[in-house]
């Protein structure tokens, strides 16, 4: 099986690309800089770079015409960007989808994997949904709005011909994550959490990033055309998220949870100060606002269908803070500010 894969050098992709080869499948992975750290790592694994980018549609003829599969999973992830950020993080997740999508179907490749989000749903309340539910309500960040137009592109593909399969991963957890929640993870083993939060109640499914890749590279191997599967854990409240943490090494205990309106408030006077010390807003309004709803998602389907599993919460948060542990132990002669950014290629840790 030839994959042509999008996305590889990123969080999730690195990990996917172990999945993929542990089936025997070849990966040619589309990179922008075959000489990166995190290029080098999938070559290592055993994948084919070659040199392209999303946004440039061309950029990808040569190396997509022939393959079994695409698998579209690239895209970019951040809250509290400035204009020009958010304008390149939508030319990455929907122009790219466009162009990732529209010339996998001009050369009729035989199956192709979207990798969406259930943000593209929305807030789901305080139930679970599943597949069929609809979005009730307007998006709230730049992030939420360009994987919701991207998905209605994927949508389109799907309807109009494309052998298609969309997968909606839910927000994935591990060691050195570039996510809200890998900087909250590495501000609670350097004890420098703040002790504030906010809306107690609302519910995440999270998944941890080994169970998500598998799940993706099961609907590569095994999902209907056509069909999207949800890749959800298990669901907790933000409460419930921190009273677990409260049982490992670090320090997070939340002594005050704020109004939404206060947390938005305090949160923009904090955002330049994020971007003076270098380090992305992650303490922002945006991330205040994906915060306050609700993403209860099911993945029953992908259970059945698919014959997925994922671990449990406590183990998925005792795995990604004992990877963090592991990792600063490596850092603690950096200045605090360094040692909450991500490494850009974790030696530390072997490739999951």
């Amino acid at each position: 099986m030839k994959i042509f894969l999008t996305g590889g050098t990123g969080f999730i992709g690195t990990a996917l690309t172990q999945a993929l080869h542990r089936r025997g499948w070849s990966v040619t992975a589309l990179v922008r800089t075959p000489g990166s750290p995190r290029a080098q790592v999938l070559s290592t694994m055993g994948a084919r770079l070659v040199t392209g980018d999303v946004t440039q549609r061309e950029s990808m003829r040569a190396a997509m015409t022939g393959v079994d599969m695409v698998i579209h999973g690239a895209g970019r992830y951040e809250f509290g960007m400035d204009r020009a950020g958010k304008n390149r993080m939508r030319s990455v997740n929907v122009v790219g989808t466009e162009n990732v999508l529209g010339l996998a179907h001009e050369l009729g490749v035989p199956r192709t994997i979207h990798v969406s989000s259930v943000v593209a749903f929305g807030d789901s309340g305080p139930q679970p949904r599943d597949e069929t539910f609809t979005r009730q309500v307007p998006c709230r960040t730049a992030y939420e709005q360009s994987k919701t137009d991207a998905h209605e592109i994927a949508r389109k593909y799907q309807q109009g011909g494309l052998p298609l399969i969309i997968v909606c991963p839910h927000q994935v957890i591990g060691a050195n994550d570039h996510s809200v929640f890998g900087y909250f993870q590495r501000l609670y083993v350097n004890r420098a959490m703040p002790p504030i939060a906010w809306s107690p109640g609302s519910t995440f499914c999270c998944v941890a990033l080994s169970d998500l890749a598998e799940g993706i590279a099961l609907a590569a191997e095994k999902g209907r055309i056509g069909e999207t599967y949800f890749l959800s854990g298990e669901p907790q409240s933000f409460r419930e998220i921190f009273d677990c943490w409260r049982g490992m090494p670090g320090a997070f205990i939340p002594r005050v949870w704020l109004p939404v309106g206060l947390a938005v408030a305090l949160f923009a006077v904090l955002e330049p100060l994020q971007r003076m010390s270098g380090l992305p807003a992650f303490l922002s309004r945006e991330t205040v606002r994906a915060g306050a709803m609700s993403l209860n998602y099911s993945s029953r389907k992908a259970q059945r269908d698919l014959g997925w599993t994922h671990c449990s919460a406590d183990a998925m948060w005792e795995a990604a803070v004992q990877g963090e542990i592991q990792l600063l132990s490596g850092r603690r002669s950096q200045s605090l500010l360094r040692r909450l950014k991500p490494l850009e290629v974790p030696r530390q840790l072997p490739v999951r």
